[in-house]
């Protein structure tokens, strides 16, 4: 099955999720009948991306370590485990909150399920909150780069697991 991701208005309660996020943005793919919960959606968007993903995300990792910038949410609060890098916050069957805090940013990734059997989709929205010049220069730069690796990973969800 291949699927169109597409950039959605948020439709969360930031305030809730996040309170003070200055950026949110939203992107759906739509899964049909596909029988499948938030955690499992989330796990295919994280686990199942490709090398450049990979590569870039390695990148970013040396790039920030002199910033004293964190390189995963590994240490952070974690109620529901680790999907990848993100500390799992809450999670139902439909809904999957993940993210964490650190010194610039704090961020947070949700991935809704919704729709009937027949018609299903999935949403994941992110909020950003920044605290600093540092924060709202590193949210500019990766901008770009968030987009397409959102879109790509969302376009994984309805892929084979390999």
């Amino acid at each position: 099955m291949t699927s169109t991701v597409r950039a959605v208005t948020p439709n969360v309660d930031a305030g809730k999720l996040l309170t003070g996020a200055q950026f949110a943005d939203a992107f759906r793919v739509e899964i049909g009948a596909m029988a499948m919960n938030a955690r499992e959606a989330c796990v295919r968007m994280v686990l199942n991306g490709p090398r450049w993903i990979d590569a870039l995300l390695r990148l970013r990792n040396i790039l920030v370590r002199p910033f004293g910038l964190k390189t995963s949410g590994q240490g952070a609060p974690a109620p529901g485990g680790m999907i990848g890098l993100f500390p799992v916050l809450s999670e139902t069957p439909e809904r999957l909150v993940a993210g964490f805090d650190d010194s610039h940013l704090d961020f947070r990734i949700v991935v809704d399920v919704s729709g009937d059997a027949a018609s299903r989709q999935v949403t994941s929205t992110t909020l950003v909150r920044t605290h600093n010049l540092l924060g709202r220069t590193y949210l500019a730069l990766i901008m770009p780069f968030h987009k397409l690796v959102v879109r790509n990973m969302m376009g994984r969800i309805v892929e084979p697991v390999r």
